[in-house]
């Protein structure tokens, strides 16, 4: 710091004062500092943008050739779809199952009032006539599928089933159903004789004809699991799968393969962009590392079907049979590698 001689004048001037008292170590001090004039100059040097890229300018380059890099081993990338028809009818009870349901419906039996008919049969009419008959067949019992049981009598405690008995299976409760459903009187209120009893028709079979030929090409097959479309190609089984274009997405490419592989006469629903499973194939190589086959990564989005059915003809990909199977008749079919990568997506039924 240099100071001006105005400056110093004046500071002189301050420390000379009588009125003004200061300490002896402050005095030495200022008159130091007064006196003190530096004889260097110190210069730093100006950091410019210049002066770095001469030095970088400077640097020596490298002109020895980079170490080789191993290029990936190359693989097709591939989007398939996973077509599925979701079960068409609940599943069948265990017999513990029914036990248990057939038990509660007595429970409720016992616990609930007494059945009031004037509230819902008019008197003097066909269908109070035809209630009248039918709990008279059934003892007094109100419940249709109970059997002979009163809720309200000293043996009402006496609600469970024995071993062996068949009143709580599936096929028990449907006769019974379908005996109460029967129309015991005319609409004119004449009782109609026993021959003469109209049956009802009974529900369809939980198994259809595609189950007792093992028709594995059609959809109304295994009404209570779900079912998977398989195509066979020279590969072997699989789901429909093609490699990916550069102007496509993973969910675009796996539609135009449904649509290409299994025709157009199905009504179906992509169900998500997301893939729900993927497959890896290694490549093959030689000894000398040569590729002699391409590995494959495909990727699966997955669909389901309303309507319709599949049709091969005329498809690119050499597929020339197909099949709607089970989870475990997928495992069957499918090689051991496919189905480890798809079998976390399938539910148990």
């Amino acid at each position: 710091m240099i100071t001006s001689s105005r400056g110093t004048k004046a500071a002189q001037a301050v420390l000379s004062s009588e009125s003004i008292h200061f300490p002896p170590s402050v005095l030495l001090y200022a008159q130091q500092l007064i006196v003190f004039k530096p004889t260097t100059r110190l210069i730093y040097p100006a950091r410019l943008y210049s002066s770095l890229a001469a030095a970088v300018a400077k640097t020596p380059t490298d002109t020895s050739t980079p170490a080789p890099t191993s290029s990936p081993p190359p693989y097709d990338v591939r989007s398939g779809v996973i077509l599925t028809r979701p079960p068409l009818v609940t599943r069948k009870l265990h017999p513990f199952e029914n036990a248990f349901f057939f038990y509660q419906k007595r429970l409720e039996e016992r616990l609930n009032t007494p059945f009031i008919t004037g509230i819902y049969f008019k008197p003097d009419t066909a269908r109070r006539l035809d209630w009248n008959i039918k709990v008279q067949e059934r003892k007094g019992t109100v419940a249709k599928e109970l059997g002979v049981y009163n809720g309200k009598s000293s043996k009402a405690w006496d609600d469970e089933l024995k071993v062996g008995d068949e009143l709580s299976n599936q096929e028990t409760i449907i006769k019974s159903l379908l005996r109460d459903a029967e129309a015991r009187v005319s609409d004119d209120a004449e009782v109609i004789a026993p021959e003469d009893v109209a049956p009802v028709e009974p529900p369809a079979d939980r198994v259809t004809e595609a189950d007792r030929k093992g028709d594995v090409q059609r959809l109304d097959r295994q009404l209570d699991r779900t079912l998977y479309l398989v195509v066979k190609g020279k590969d072997g089984w699989g789901f429909p799968a093609d490699v990916i274009p550069k102007d496509e997405n993973l969910h675009e490419s796996a539609k135009r393969v449904l649509e290409q592989a299994a025709g157009v006469n199905m009504n179906t629903w992509i169900v998500s962009r997301v893939p729900v499973a993927h497959v890896v194939s290694r490549p093959k190589t030689t000894a000398d590392g040569v590729v002699e086959k391409k590995g494959e990564k495909t990727f699966f989005i997955k669909g389901r079907i309303m309507a319709g059915q599949a049709d091969l003809k005329d498809n690119p990909f050499g597929y020339t049979e197909f099949k709607w199977l089970t989870r475990e008749e997928l495992e069957k079919e499918l090689p051991k590698n496919y189905w480890k990568g798809v079998r976390n997506m399938m539910t148990d039924r």
